[in-house]
């Protein structure tokens, strides 16, 4: 059984959208791609006509990834989250206890995670320690380098 994950709205269009384009677009160039090397003849010899095969064998598995995502992909309604703990699509301000330095985060789906922009992942440990957290709660977080501790300041929506 597969892990349902919540999106914002931009979120499903996004994955929408690379579905699409991976099933109009690049499914026909990799299929024109094996006709042309399987044109160049013998089979058993021809190198591009095995890496066309492998790059269709690939697009064919993420095409069936994302299928699986959008099927349990579930759109989140943000006016209707508690704001007075984490959840996810929660923008979060929290203060490393060690260090005094301050950050901002929103908790996202994996898919939707990019730390450039500040999105961390819900199944990351960042994210799991934060999650159910109330304003000055401080969560304890296993990283790699030891145990953090960060001070949850505030809890907003978009």
């Amino acid at each position: 059984m597969s892990k349902v994950s919540y999106y914002t709205a931009e979120g499903l269009k996004k994955l929408r959208s690379e579905l699409d384009q991976l099933r109009d677009v690049e499914r026909p160039k990799a299929s024109q791609a094996i006709a042309e090397a399987r044109d160049k003849g013998d089979l058993s010899e021809n190198a591009e006509y095995d890496a066309a095969k492998e790059a269709q064998g690939l697009l064919e598995m993420r095409i069936s990834k994302l299928e699986g995502t959008l099927a349990n992909a579930r759109l989140i309604d943000e006016s209707q989250l508690d704001t007075s703990k984490v959840l996810v699509h929660s923008n979060v301000t929290i203060k490393n206890q060690t260090n005094g330095q301050q950050m901002k985060y929103k908790l996202v789906a994996q898919s939707e995670a990019d730390l450039k922009s500040g999105k961390i992942s819900v199944d990351s440990p960042i994210g799991k320690g934060l999650l159910g957290k109330k304003v000055g709660e401080i969560a304890e977080i296993q990283v790699p380098n030891g145990t953090v501790k960060l001070e949850v300041l505030e809890i907003t929506r978009d």
